[in-house]
């Protein structure tokens, strides 16, 4: 269950050298990190990282803050061994990096997840979150995959599945409005195919001011004018896992 109380911890979060409540573990062929509530629960969420990849403690702050909101939360290495990007790296070389890391291409990956989260830790319903290039996988996710329930994607990347927008399940879209990467235009077309072809629940919410990644942003990185949408984001996507988990 979610705790009512502090339905967003996210002071766990302050610490720049922030290690996670979790552990890692081996599922198959795919190392992961694992984080689970204290008390028993039949409600997990898998976190698909970004570019980053499964190490960056951002991301593992975030299962470890769905850990606190009564979730089992599972954030695999989707690149399965391949080098996650750095930040030293040469920008130039970026989309022949890309193309070895498709986010279409996780399926594989995700039916081994989803076994171990109904078999090793006892999870009934599942959903999935995600962070750009994560953010991208959900939606990919969303299009076929019948055994999640629902998805966040958070600053998925547009142009990876902008032609599909026949959802499944209930997905809701969190974008920065000063998103370099994604720009505004590309969220009001997505909105529109929406609109037009998906049948099921669905939420686009555009945060003003923000830029790229703001959610999963550690309060060092941020201005405080930031704070209160960086809060509201994560409130809004407890609470759309609440809602249909």
């Amino acid at each position: 269950m979610a705790n009512e109380s502090r339905p967003c911890p996210c002071d766990i979060g302050d610490r720049f050298d922030y290690g996670g409540l979790g552990q890692e573990v081996q599922v198959e062929h795919i190392k992961a990190y694992v984080c689970k509530p204290p008390a028993s629960a039949d409600k997990a969420v898998i976190v698909i990282h970004d570019i980053f990849g499964w190490q960056l403690p951002n991301t593992r702050y975030m299962a470890d803050m769905l850990t606190t909101n009564g979730y089992i939360a599972i954030c695999p290495d989707f690149f399965v061994g391949q080098e996650a990007w750095k930040l030293s790296n040469d920008w130039a070389s970026f989309n022949d990096w890309l193309k070895t890391r498709n986010a279409g291409n996780i399926d594989k990956e995700v039916d081994v997840v989803l076994k171990y989260l109904r078999e090793q830790c006892g999870a009934k319903k599942i959903g999935v979150i995600g962070f750009c290039w994560g953010g991208a996988a959900v939606q990919h996710l969303m299009l076929k995959n019948p055994h999640l329930k629902t998805g966040v994607s958070l600053y998925g990347v547009i142009r990876f599945f902008e032609d599909r927008s026949s959802l499944l399940h209930p997905t809701f879209f969190i974008f920065a409005e000063k998103d370099e990467h994604i720009p505004l235009e590309q969220v009001t077309l997505l909105e529109q195919k929406l609109k037009q072809n998906c049948k099921v629940d669905y939420e686009v919410k555009i945060y003003p001011g923000q830029t790229h990644g703001f959610v999963h942003r550690k309060r060092e990185d941020i201005n405080p004018q930031d704070k209160p949408y960086i809060e509201e984001g994560r409130k809004d996507m407890i609470n759309w896992l609440n809602k249909y988990l």
